[in-house]
Order: structure tokens, then C-alpha cells, then sequence
């Protein structure tokens, strides 16, 4: 059996490398070809945190896959890191445990930010050259390397966060191999994007309907749990295009279910990005829409990870 920590695994990773592999998944999943079960949640209200597990078996593949990821956003107040959990692959064969890949969120916020630049590079603008991402945290800076890794024409990168302190230090922690600018007004920085990335844990709206300019792309990957909430109900509900990863699962806790839920949104508007790879006349079709992805993450985006890691071990 193999076991490997978060140090091996991340020697293993290669950016432009893996998302092949998450783009493909995309696609087999909106063509029915992984089984993918309910997420499971676990919340923890007192300490504003939450447990997801994601468990699913691509069509054909000799392994199946459980992740376990938690969320603890207060550890960074007491200097640990706010993410952890581990990856179970096991034969689709015998249901023996192949591997225990402890990597404590890294293939999480790996195959997460890889399927943000993927959704934004299908449906932002070809001549798209400035990114603002929302969030400080791991996932916003995840998201900054692998826009940066799949769509090297963004020559301009700014990061906005709530806390003036913690964007300082995430753009720190990216230098010198990505330079990003702090971002002290978010309206305004709004305004000037052509591709916006929400990787925050925010319960309320941060950005507003008015604030977003005909041809922007936007990418939210922070409703990946019940109650949270990045986008005005109105900004999603008046989008030109609104593309999911999973339909029933966005319908349930993603960034489209506020507006669902109000009746601003039906469901039949919605596309599911895995489609729009396949068939990218399904995408965009001028540079005056504003389009939407909502990323609540999949289970097919966790075997893609495992399976890149496995192949890269046995290499090795």
C-alpha cells in the first residue's frame, strides 16, 4: 500500500501537468460517467467550520476514491492551518485500501484552483489580461498559480481581502514567482477586472450586480458548503451565462441556489461547464456577456488528483 504525505505529494504535482485530467473529468462527469454520490457535510457552527466528504468511481477505473477535507478558518488565529484531510484510494476491484494520500487539503486546493482557470479560460474573454481574486486564504492563492499556469496572457493580477494584514501576507507568500497587487477597493477593482475569482468563506455577498462591466467573467468557488455566499442574488439571476459543475449539487449549496430559491433562477438556464468543454459553442458567444461559473467542487475532481499522484508514485 502507499502512503505518502503532503510534502511527497506535493513534489509529485505539476501544474500545467494536471489539468488535463481535471478538464476531462469536467466532461465525464456532464457525459454520466462517474458515479458520483451526495456530498456529505459536517458542520461546526460554534467554531464557523465545516467536514466534506467526496466519494465517487469513474467509469472504468481500477480505483475508487473518498476524500475527507475540513475547514477551520479560526486556526489561523492560533498559527495552524485552517484545511486538513487525506484521500482513501481503493480497488474497484476487491475494495482493498490501495493508498492513504494524507495530504491535508493540498490536492483539495490543487484540483480546485486547476478547475477555476479552467472554467475562467473557457468562458472569459480571449483578450482577458486583468484577474482579481477575492480571498487570502490558501485557495485564493491556489487560484492565482493556476490562472497564472493555464492562461499566461493575465498580465495583471490583484488580490482583495477583507483584512488589510492577511492580503499583504498572501501576496507575499506568491512572490516572487507571481507578482500581485493588493487591492484596498474592491468596487473599484470590480469594475477594472475582465475575470474575477470569489475563493472566500463569506455567508453575504461581496460582489454586487452593479459593479461588474459587460464581457467580465466571473469564477466563484467559495459556496462549496450550505449557507455560504459570494455574489448578489441579482448579479447571478441577470447573467448572461450561468455554467455549474453538477446542476443538483449547485441547486443545493452552490452559488446559484440563492437565486434558485428566490425564483430569480431556473434551473434549466444552467450549464454544466463539463458540456461546455465538450461542445464550447455552448460557452460564451460575444465579448459583451457576462458569464458565471459556480464551482462547488466534485468528486470526479478528486480521483483525477489521486489518479495523477498514483501514476507519478508508481513512476517513481
Amino acid at each position: 500500500m502507499i502512503r505518502l504525505s503532503h510534502s511527497e505529494i506535493e513534489a509529485l504535482i505539476d501544474l500545467p501537468s494536471a489539468a488535463p485530467a481535471i478538464q476531462a473529468a469536467y466532461v465525464a462527469t456532464s457525459e454520466g460517467r462517474v458515479n458520483l454520490p451526495p456530498v456529505g457535510h459536517i458542520t461546526f457552527p460554534e467554531a464557523s467550520a465545516d467536514c466534506h466528504i467526496k466519494y465517487g468511481h469513474m467509469q472504468g477505473d481500477e480505483h475508487f476514491v473518498i476524500k475527507v477535507a475540513t475547514g477551520f478558518p479560526a486556526n489561523a488565529d492560533i498559527g495552524i492551518q485552517t484545511g486538513n484531510g487525506l484521500v482513501l484510494v481503493m480497488s474497484a476491484r476487491t475494495g482493498e485500501t490501495k493508498a492513504i494520500l494524507h495530504d491535508e487539503m493540498l490536492l483539495t486546493d490543487i484540483r480546485t484552483g486547476l478547475g477555476g482557470a479552467i472554467a475562467s479560460r473557457a468562458l472569459g474573454r480571449r483578450n482577458a489580461t486583468r484577474l482579481l481574486v477575492l480571498g487570502t486564504g490558501p485557495q485564493a492563492q491556489w487560484q492565482v498559480r493556476s490562472h497564472a499556469a493555464l492562461m499566461p496572457g493575465l498580465t495583471h493580477i490583484g488580490l482583495w481581502g477583507r483584512d488589510a494584514g492577511r492580503s499583504q501576507k498572501a501576496v507575499d507568500a506568491l512572490a516572487p514567482d507571481h507578482k500581485v497587487h493588493p487591492e484596498p477597493q474592491l468596487e473599484r477593482a470590480a469594475r477594472d477586472a475582465d475575470i474575477i475569482v470569489t475563493a472566500t468563506g463569506a455567508t453575504h455577498p461581496l460582489i454586487s450586480s452593479g459593479w461588474v462591466t459587460p464581457g467580465t467573467h466571473i469564477t466563484a468557488v467559495g459556496a462549496d458548503a450550505p449557507g455560504k455566499q459570494e455574489l448578489d442574488v441579482d448579479l447571478v439571476a441577470s447573467a448572461d451565462l450561468v455554467a455549474v459543475d453538477l446542476v443538483p449539487q449547485c441547486i443545493d449549496h452552490g452559488e446559484v441556489s440563492h437565486a434558485v430559491e428566490r425564483g430569480k433562477l431556473s434551473a434549466n438556464r444552467l450549464v454544466e461547464l463539463g458540456t461546455i468543454l465538450a461542445e464550447p459553442s455552448k460557452g460564451r458567444r460575444d465579448d459583451r456577456q457576462i458569464t458565471i461559473a459556480d464551482l462547488t467542487g466534485i468528486a470526479a475532481q478528486d480521483i483525477a488528483m489521486a489518479n495523477a499522484v498514483m501514476e507519478a508514485a508508481t513512476r517513481k
